[in-house]
């Protein structure tokens, strides 16, 4: 089945592509969180296929490679596949294959794919491909072999060099080991945008149909999370917007509450909201690791503290 949106068209596997679909200018890749050096190799692909009157393709896959090949070595993802597909949109692509990845694409020969999904299904005319790139049966043929197919068999290949931001080189890898640490402001240099997670509310807290109380609580997040800390957030509710103030953690000063990530709403007010409602936190700056306090009462005036110093955040960055 295909799913489209007014913004891209997707296609979730080989037969769903219509005979005759090329020519197309491709980019292949699990584009987790859509980095910048994502951006500019699908603005390229973009370009090129603008240019010669092609398709643009992000190629991609679903569940990651990792979680097939060494699932006790698998990334938590920037991205779940509904962001990453929303992402790659923004790019300008015409549309995004999402590749099932299993045994069965796993153990595919680079001839193989090359030929029957580039060449046969998608009528690839130009690849651009990062210089790390890999591909096949045990990841055999990478940008050397991919130029020498494209040879053979009628496309071209174009090989990127990694973008460096800051003197930073940028990577799906090094943004999780920013995020994981709690540093979101090498984070967005690297992905262009603030880190953020799609979730909805926690199904067990009681929830009507309004919020009249300015904290929500995330639903259990399979993804990659921030250290835990407290963050200026900002948080979107359905098609609302709030300054916010996160704790992602266990809320040591409290025994036994658990893991939560909970966010307390500076600019509150009431707003409708169902278990189902999308919630998107964006996390804008670290002010403190977790701790725990003798009692709820000093909890309660860091808390006063750190609200404090988020509105600044929000004053300075408003220009007021």
């Amino acid at each position: 089945m295909i799913f489209s949106d007014s913004l891209v068209q997707v296609y979730r596997a080989i037969p769903e592509i219509p005979s005759g679909f090329g020519p197309s200018i491709a980019a292949i890749g699990n584009f987790d969180g859509v980095h910048r050096g994502h951006q500019e190799i699908l603005g390229s692909v973009v370009e090129d296929a603008r240019a010669c009157g092609a398709r643009a393709l992000a190629i991609t896959f679903d569940p990651h490679p990792e979680s097939v090949l060494r699932p006790q070595r698998a990334p938590k993802l920037l991205t779940p596949t509904t962001e990453r597909l929303r992402l790659l949109a923004q790019t300008g692509v015409d549309a995004v294959v999402l590749l099932t990845f299993d045994q069965a694409l796993a153990h595919m020969a680079p001839r193989e794919f090359v030929s029957q999904v580039l060449v046969d299904a998608l009528g690839v005319r130009g690849l651009h491909e990062g210089g790390n790139f890999r591909f096949g049966y045990r990841a055999a043929a990478g940008v050397k072999e991919l130029t020498e197919f494209g040879a053979e068999f009628g496309f071209g290949v174009n090989v990127h060099q990694a973008v460096r931001v800051h003197g930073l080189e940028v990577s799906s890898s090094a943004v999780r080991e920013l995020v994981a640490a709690g540093d979101m402001k090498r984070a967005r240099w690297m992905l262009g945008r603030s880190f953020g997670v799609c979730s909805t509310p926690m199904h067990d807290r009681g929830i009507g149909t309004r919020l009249l109380v300015p904290t929500v609580n995330l639903a259990p997040y399979s993804g990659l999370l921030p250290a835990s800390g407290v963050y200026v957030t900002r948080l979107t509710v359905g098609e609302r917007c709030f300054q916010a103030v996160t704790n992602v953690g266990n809320r040591p000063t409290f025994e036994g509450a658990g893991f939560s990530v909970e966010t307390h709403i500076l600019d509150f007010e009431p707003v409708d909201l169902s278990e189902e409602t999308p919630l998107y936190l964006e996390f804008l700056l670290r002010l403190r690791e977790e701790q725990k306090f003798p009692s709820p009462e000093t909890l309660k005036a860091q808390i006063m503290k750190d609200v404090g110093r988020a509105k600044r955040y929000y004053r300075i960055a408003s220009g007021l």
